[in-house]
Formats: C-alpha cells, structure tokens, sequence
C-alpha cells in the first residue's frame, strides 16, 4: 500500500542545516527523501531508516530527474562557502538545473534558505549569490518560499563559530569597520521552525520572507555578550581603517580553526547590514524567535553525555547541538589526552580497579604531583585533596572524590569525574571498559578532557601537558597491570601487564572522536536548538 503521505526531498542533507531539518521533519511524521552526493555520510544518522536516500548531485541533471520524481516539495540548502574555483558559476548552474528538473517533475513547491541584506545595495560576492540563486529557482514555474536570514547561531554555524573563535582566543581583538556593523542574528532553532511551518502554509509559496531573531546588534556587542555568556571579561576590540577583507580573513584563519577560504567569503559579508525590513513572515507564520542572548545560552550547553553512556541522540538534544558530523571547526574547543590499554583481564576486574582510586590508596602513579596539585588548589581557595573518598571501595553518583566529584557511574563500564578544584575552564577524568574478545580479554579507554575558558584555560592545558606524559600514560598502564594480577596471581611481577597502547584524539563535544595525531584542540559543540 502506497504511503499517502506527500514526499518531501531534502536537497543538502549532509549539511549543517540540512541534517537538522531532516531530524526535524521525521520528528513531525514526514515523508522524506535525501539527496546526497555521498550517502554513506548519513547512514550514522538516527532517522537513517525513516527516510530513502537517493545518491546524486545537484549539478547532476540525470540524478535530479530520479530524485524529483514524486517529489511534493523540495528544499534546497545548496550553497558554495568555501569561495574557491568559480563557486558562483557553479551556484548559477546548479539552481537552474534543480529549478528545470523540479518544473519536470510537476514538483509542487521549492523552498530556499538564503540569506538577509538590500538588494539596492552593493552586496558581498556570497550575500550577491545568495539571492541570485533565489531568483534563478523561482524564474521557474514551480513556485519558491525563500527564506531570507542573517547570521545563524547555533553550535556548528560557520559565522557563529567565528565569532565563538574570536572571542574565546583573543582577550583585545584588532578588527575591521564592520565591527560596527549591525546584523540581526537568530537561533538555529527559529530557522528550523520557520523552514517546517512554511510547509503548512500555502500562503508562503512564491514569495520572499526575511527571518531574524529579536534583536538587531553590531557584531562588536555580538562578541560581547557572547564573552558574559562564555564566562569571559569583557574583550578590547579596537577597530581600524586598513584591515581589508583579505587580511581579515588571515588573520582569522590564524586564530581560529576556520579555513582562510571559507574566513573570506563570511568576512566579506560582514560589510552588508544585515537586519529584517519585511515583517510579512509575522502574519503568514506567527512565531517568536529567541533573543540573541538566550540563542548563545543554548548554543554553549555543553553535551556531557562524551558518546559513552548515552549517544548524542539519547540526550535532549535540541538544534544547537553539536553533531558529530559537524565540520571539523565547529562546536567548542575541548582539548584531550586519551589513552587505551588491552588488558588480559574481565572487565569486571579492570572497572574494580578503576573506581578503587583516590583518597588514601592514591592515583597509582606520581602520587606526590597528585598532592602538589591538591594543595596549590587549597592554597587559592579550592577544595584540594582532603576530601579522600566516602568508601574505600564503592563508588556512587554524586561522591567527592579527592578533588573529583562522581558525575557518571555504569558499574563494570564507565566511570567519569568532574573535576571541582579551581580551575580556568572545566575538567573531566573517565574511564571506558570494554570486553575484547576473544578470550577474556578488556580495553580500557582513559580519557582526560578539559573544556578550556579563555587564553588563560588553553595557556593552563599546554603548561602541564608534560605533566600529563608523566602521568596518565603510566596510569592507564598500572591499572591494566593491578587488573591483570588480581585476576590471574601468577602475573604478579615485574614483567606482568600488556604494555598497552596510547592514542591522541581530536574530538567534539558530544562525539565519538576520531582518531587523531597528538592532543590538540578541536572544536566540539556547545549547545540543539540555541
């Protein structure tokens, strides 16, 4: 029986917005179709069985008759921002062949996302494309809702994790004249409100409507309040006449994890005032958008969960969230250190090991810089080491621990410690066992993770990391060892334990990792609708 449902084609599903409208449109009963140049991209994805996807590409006009075919409405989210090659020509031919093969079709409605600025005035080469590419799709006959918004915050966005970057590195920011100039942000979580509810408007068809949050600021108070926000003293920015776009746009791909293209092409946008005029979207779809502030409320929730007891979809995920198929860039700095062992022991043994730390059996390894740490944080008023543990041997959620605190407790597999001495920034310690087979054989994941806060958080991370050699590497090895002779006494000596493995990863908030080349700072998402 065929499903009565109309069909919906998500052009740009592997993309930042596009993902999230997916989730959004299966979580109100959709029928949905993707469009991906690489599908395997999206078959992690948790509505992965919920929807068909189609392989294709939008500058491939044989792919686009398959994918349009009985399609009712089709979103388009495809837009070059890397500002390399000839992007703009590429948009041009791309939307003229979606706009041909959705009129082929007898596709019902298109919709756009596109972005906010005068069309009387002289826009940047990617706002100027922007609206071209809308004109293209509705020189058609198949009608286009655009939607027209400025700079999107939400964990992830390219111009917000410039703007996260920028803020969080630099304490007295040199920066061009468009410093002052004045844009209307809104939260990732009002975008995707307004691209579902246009579907049950019919009024919305063929026309343009400009979207925006609550408040019209400069980029400079933009910074601002994101520093109160992040927890940051108020930043310095002191603009001047001779930076152009070109050197911004190093400048930037300096301090922040952000491709100088892609840098470029937002940096020459930021000379375009970008604020609503045409409040037409009120009447057609009445909707109260998130004031800036409360957007990089939700933008910088940290997701805790760090892909072990829970998966990023088990947690209230909203939106602003960091995806774990977010670029590279995107989301908040966390920096690492993970180490993993194999143990020739039950994972049962190795976790008895593992939460039988602290207090006065100690953290097995470097004993004396343990305390050092304990009492240079009594010293400028934290809680140090005196704490111990409640009980030798039990662990549960909410104990304090030397200067841990219990956050996470899985008996036999996870245990994760929030650090509560003074610190610049926020700690974790955890511990993943895992059963290897074959045989009765575990590996053990150690993960040390520290969210820093500020210049100073990432200045404090580099100063210890010899510190860190010392001490988590042999750590995770000792518990392997003790493991391993608790469940076979014959193991005991000099030579006992697997000599185990280290790895350093790059990660996000929120995500699995990958592997990676040394302990380095990614950024890792803060924050699902916000």
């Amino acid at each position: 029986m065929s499903d009565p449902r109309p069909l919906i084609l998500v052009a740009g599903a592997t993309g930042y917005i596009g993902r999230r409208l997916v989730n959004e449109l299966v979580a109100h009963g959709e029928r949905v179709r993707c469009l991906a140049r690489s599908p395997e991209k999206l078959a992690s994805e948790p509505w992965r069985s919920q929807v068909e996807v189609v392989p294709g590409d939008v500058l491939d006009a044989a792919s686009l008759t398959g994918a349009l075919s009985g399609v009712d409405v089709a979103y388009y989210l495809v837009h070059s921002m890397s500002g390399t090659g000839d992007w703009e020509r590429r948009d041009r031919a791309a939307a003229e062949l979606v706009r041909d093969a959705a009129a082929g079709a007898g596709t019902g409605r298109i919709v756009y996302l596109g972005g906010l600025g005068s069309d009387t005035e002289a826009l940047s080469p990617h706002l100027r494309s922007r609206h071209e590419v809308g004109r293209i799709l509705a020189g058609g006959p198949v009608p286009v809702t655009e939607l027209r918004a400025a700079t999107i915050i939400g964990s992830g966005s390219a111009s917000f994790e410039m703007l996260r970057n920028l803020v969080e590195v630099l304490p007295v920011m040199v920066t061009p004249k468009w410093v002052d100039t004045r844009c209307q942000p809104i939260a990732i979580r009002d975008v995707l409100t307004y691209l579902v509810a246009v579907l049950d408007e019919p009024a919305t068809a063929g026309r343009i409507l400009e979207i925006g949050g609550t408040d019209v600021l400069t980029y400079r108070e933009m910074m601002q309040v994101f520093a109160e926000e992040a927890g940051l003293r108020r930043r310095l920015v002191v603009p001047v006449p001779f930076l152009t776009p070109r050197l911004s746009s190093l400048w930037i791909g300096l301090v922040t994890p952000l491709p100088v293209p892609l840098a470029r092409t937002l940096v020459d946008s930021l000379v375009n005032e970008v604020i609503v005029h045409d409040h037409t979207v009120e009447d057609l779809v009445p909707h109260e958008p998130l004031a800036y502030r409360r957007a990089v409320q939700l933008a910088l929730r940290r997701v805790e969960d760090l892909a072990i007891a829970t998966r990023w979809t088990d947690a209230d995920w909203t939106p602003a969230d960091p995806m774990p198929t977010d670029a590279a860039w995107a989301g908040g700095t966390v920096l690492e250190d993970e180490q993993v062992v194999t143990v020739a022991a039950p994972p049962a043994e190795v976790f008895r090991v593992v939460s039988g730390l602290g207090g006065e059996r100690g953290w097995l390894v470097a004993d004396p810089l343990w305390r050092l740490r304990g009492l240079a944080d009594r010293l400028v008023g934290g809680v140090g080491m005196r704490r111990g543990r409640r009980h030798p041997d039990d662990l549960r959620v909410g104990d304090a621990l030397d200067f841990w605190r219990v956050e996470t407790l899985v008996p036999d597999r996870l245990l994760r410690l929030r650090a509560e001495m003074k610190l610049p920034g926020e700690a974790w310690l955890e511990w993943r066992v895992e059963h290897d087979p074959p045989g009765e054989r575990t590996r053990l994941y150690q993960r040390a993770r520290f969210h820093p806060r500020g210049l100073l958080g990432r200045a404090y991370w580099y100063a210890l990391a010899p510190f860190h050699r010392m001490i988590f590497r042999p750590m995770a090895r000792r518990i392997g060892r003790l493991a391993e002779e608790r469940a076979d006494p014959r193991r005991s000596g000099p030579r006992s334990g697997a000599p185990g493995t280290t790895r350093r990863r790059r990660t996000r908030a929120g995500g699995a990792g990958d592997p990676g080349k040394g302990r380095v700072a990614r950024t890792a998402g803060v924050g699902r609708s916000g």
